[in-house]
């Protein structure tokens, strides 16, 4: 069964998508003769998580495979003295992977709201006869049975799991899906492992290596439930990928770690405008007698000049809830929930009341009465500095460790900071870091679009060919599309 969500329009997100375009425009291929440089790109393989697999729109499908950046730079190494480039896709018969967000329509609501968009979830045409992982919810994917493969992005996975034992074991623990499919029956290797038989088997000569984003998305992602990796774990595994993948020899490139915040997920949403919105409904009068007798028990017997709606956030794990404020980042997903009713509360979803003057205690009281927005919809600015900190810790560990063994950077952090900014012209065309229309993300506000793939691939390459004095061609992106719109 398709599963169909619609935005509401206390977030009418879409007038407000339109970010500055800056002048930055990336010069398509110049007259030099291509060239290797000081690289060898007769096979490359490509380390990471769902970025490097392909990843876009909810899910991982064979179109999505097809366009990811190590398809893309594998196909722009072969002016170069590159082979070809096997990747674990998915069959044509089960083209649909995972199944993936579409977008299917807007709504038409009256004036003066906003349309939303309507997303639908494209079922799964994955074969079903492998079952469910131990723990009852997890469909095993069809297993890739091929020898040949180079692309080993695994959507999930932290440098803080590459170590882990079973991790793509068919058991509760540390389970990923994605991994499990490209194994063997029963294996209980490592992800360190198994890049390093794919070392040892293919004796690349080039590499890619975008680990690390996972360390800090799960955090972001789940409001700070899921813990942010340690710098201590993170730079002992990740200096041990990078000897694994050098350890013959091999150039490469490794990528920084975008600030999360800047992506679609987190800048959809404008979090003023619907506190704002918010503020000044009105309540209505036949709620008043609800409200009275909820807040009866906090000595509220009438409802002073000045009561208003509010939006209440969780903040942290314990179930504390306060007013949000404009400092505060929704998550995309709480446009489609903020204000639709409630089973268990007089409030509609993330709603609670605002007593102008109330006391402290009223205050506590008013906000434990409220429905708070859970907090894995919102990042709260302490979650904020937190993200931004690790991130550039970890960053530094990533350039050192490039440092250390001569790699080449593309520094993923600077370039999508000024995306977000700024924007980014490709040839005559606009593009932003906005949702749906600014061509670069895909319908689950993180991963790119293939323009938004090609792109990375671009940015790559222009650090390879700094590094390694080669002179590899660039893509035009705009041959690429961005989100889908209905025909």
């Amino acid at each position: 069964m398709n599963t169909t969500f619609i935005f509401r329009k206390t977030a009418p997100f879409l007038a407000l998508l339109g970010l500055s375009l800056s002048a930055c425009q990336p010069d398509l291929e110049n007259d030099n003769k291509p060239s290797a440089g000081t690289a060898d790109f007769t096979t490359y393989i490509a380390v990471g998580n769902s970025l490097t697999a392909g990843y876009q729109d909810d899910g991982l499908y064979l179109q999505g495979q097809q366009n990811s950046y190590p398809a893309l730079l594998a196909q722009q190494f072969k002016a170069v003295g590159g082979g070809e480039f096997a990747q674990p896709l998915f069959s044509p018969g089960e083209s649909n992977g995972t199944g993936y967000l579409q977008l299917t329509g807007f709504t038409n609501p009256p004036a003066p709201a906003t349309p939303s968009p309507i997303l639908t979830r494209v079922t799964t045409s994955l074969a079903t006869g492998r079952g469910l992982g131990l723990d009852g919810k997890t469909t095993l994917l069809t297993r890739y049975t091929g020898t040949d493969n180079q692309n080993l992005g695994v959507p999930g996975i932290r440098v803080a799991d590459i170590t882990t034992p079973g991790y793509g074991l068919n058991n509760p623990q540390g389970f990923n899906q994605y991994f499990e499919r490209l194994l063997p029956a029963n294996s209980t290797t490592s992800y360190l492992a198994y890049v390093q038989e794919r070392v040892t088997t293919l004796k690349p000569t080039f590499f890619t290596n975008w680990l690390g984003n996972n360390d800090v998305l799960g955090y972001a992602t789940t409001g700070g439930v899921t813990p942010l990796s340690t710098v201590a774990d993170f730079t002992a595994k990740y200096n041990q990928m990078v000897d694994v993948l050098t350890a013959n020899g091999a150039k490469g490139v490794v990528a920084t770690i975008p600030n999360v915040t800047n992506v679609p997920l987190f800048t959809t949403v404008p979090t003023a405008a619907v506190i704002a919105q918010i503020n000044a409904t009105p309540i209505p009068a036949a709620l008043v007698p609800v409200l009275l007798a909820q807040l009866a028990p906090l000595g509220v017997t009438t409802l002073p000049a000045g009561t208003r709606f509010g939006l209440y956030i969780k903040t942290n794990n314990t179930g504390s809830a306060r007013e949000a404020t404009a400092a505060d980042l929704l998550l995309l997903p709480a446009s489609s929930y903020i204000n639709t009713p409630s089973a268990t509360s007089p409030f509609p979803n993330g709603i609670g009341i605002v007593i102008p003057g109330a006391s402290a205690a009223l205050a506590g009281a008013l906000a434990a009465s409220a429905n708070a927005l859970p907090n894995v919809m919102v990042l709260d600015a302490a979650e904020i500095s937190s993200v931004t900190t690790r991130t550039n810790e970890l960053n530094t560990v990533i350039t050192a460790a490039a440092a250390r063994k001569g790699l080449a950077v593309f520094n993923a952090n600077t370039f999508f900071s000024q995306v977000a900014s700024n924007g980014f012209i490709t040839n005559n065309v606009s593009n932003n870091a906005s949702f749906i229309s600014g061509n670069l993300f895909s319908l689950d506000g993180v991963h790119p679009t293939p323009r938004g793939y090609a792109v990375v691939a671009n940015e790559m390459i222009k650090a390879i060919n700094s590094t390694y004095e080669s002179r590899v061609p660039q893509l035009n992106p705009n041959d690429y599309r961005g989100v889908r719109f209905p025909q």
